[in-house]
């Protein structure tokens, strides 16, 4: 017969198992987010092609993502809709579509403390732009 003793190991030695299944498995997303991250680089999009319109786009990361609305009038970028933004200590990043309408152009600096969020949000608005600039004219 199995005692107490015996089913407190047995469960014991389940738990750890899981974590350690878990663990690893936390790490791998991590270093394939990092990877995603360093990898994303952010091309300028030429606004005289672009027709006006509200374009969507969206980007997304193991733990970072983005979906914005652009709206285009005249070949300007008039606004920018941040539609959904998950995020896990990039809340500041969200003043970049802001930035972005201002400079009328991608090329803007990160927010501080938001970098990887900055990235994932400037590559939906390109997404967005580059996805204009398909539309047959």
């Amino acid at each position: 017969m199995i005692n107490v003793k015996n089913i407190l190991i047995i469960v014991i030695c389940i738990l750890i198992l899981c974590g350690g299944v878990y663990g690893i498995k936390y790490f791998m997303d991590v270093k394939q987010y990092k990877e995603a991250i360093k990898e994303i680089k952010i091309a300028d999009v030429d606004l005289s092609k672009i027709k006006d319109g509200n374009y969507p786009g969206e980007f997304e990361t193991s733990f970072i993502g983005a979906e914005v609305n652009v709206k285009v009038e005249k070949h300007k970028i008039v606004d920018i809709e941040l539609v959904k933004h998950k995020n896990e200590r990039g809340k500041k990043a969200e003043i970049i579509p802001e930035e972005v309408v201002q400079a009328q152009s991608l090329q803007v600096d990160t927010v501080s403390g938001a970098t990887n969020s900055s990235k994932v949000i400037l590559k939906a608005i390109e997404n967005a732009l580059k996805s204009a600039d398909k539309i047959k004219q």
